[in-house]
């Protein structure tokens, strides 16, 4: 049994479509109940959980051998920092005790130490802690998501702007949550003893973050 913590999200979705697609068995984590059908339909067994809540979180994972971990995004009305550290600590508490034999974590390209730099320190602090205890653990370092769009398509279908704090003519090594999902996904059907860090990015070019074009306009205003 997988177990898939973020299995609603983007690129946990993308985990588990992989997983299940082969035949594996899948349980996904998630605290809102509306989720849970679909996934059901899907073949998939649904573990409703709060990641802060170490104890029933440490018996889902206690259900399968292996897991993916991914620290969900805090609520950006409040102290996001303080949150998702937070957050890291009770994933790292959960599969202590667990009976885990392996996990694969989703980090960031850019994770470093420091303070006030967002997904950049908390995910290293991840990586850290994955590093200090006894599990086999592989992380995935993920480049841009394409998918860090999605969140703008309101402002961009009502202004008809992409508000950016990134310079115009930047270019990223860019990467889709669906590639992510199937990396992951070999990572955590390897073998145990093949761990370590692996690049989210893979071949991917770099992109620049374009203005959105008339046809994307054009194709917001016509799904209202």
């Amino acid at each position: 049994m997988y177990i898939i913590v973020g299995g609603t999200g983007h690129v946990g979705s993308a985990v588990a479509k992989t997983l299940l697609d082969e035949g594996k068995a899948v349980t996904i984590v998630t605290r809102n109940p509306e989720k849970a059908g679909a996934w059901r339909q899907r073949g998939a067994e649904v573990a409703l959980a709060d990641v802060h809540d170490v104890t029933s979180l440490r018996q889902v994972f206690r259900h399968g051998k292996r897991a993916f971990l991914l620290n969900p995004n805090a609520d950006i009305s409040s102290d996001t920092d303080r949150e998702e550290r937070k957050t890291v600590r009770c994933l790292l508490e959960a599969i202590d005790g667990s009976g885990l034999e392996k996990v694969v974590a989703q980090s960031t390209m850019g994770a470093q130490p420091g303070e006030e730099c967002g997904d950049l320190n908390v995910l290293y602090e991840l990586e850290v802690g994955l590093r200090n205890q006894p599990i086999p653990a592989s992380v995935v370092r993920a480049a841009y998501y394409y998918s860090n769009r999605d969140a703008m398509l309101g402002s961009i279908k009502r202004d008809g702007v992409l508000s950016t704090m990134l310079p115009a003519n930047l270019k990223l090594p860019m990467v889709a949550p669906e590639d992510l999902g199937r990396v992951a996904a070999r990572l955590l059907q390897e073998p145990i003893e093949q761990i370590g860090p692996s690049r989210g990015r893979n071949g991917t070019p770099l992109m620049t973050l374009p203005p959105p074009s008339p046809p994307l306009l054009a194709g917001l205003s016509a799904s209202t």
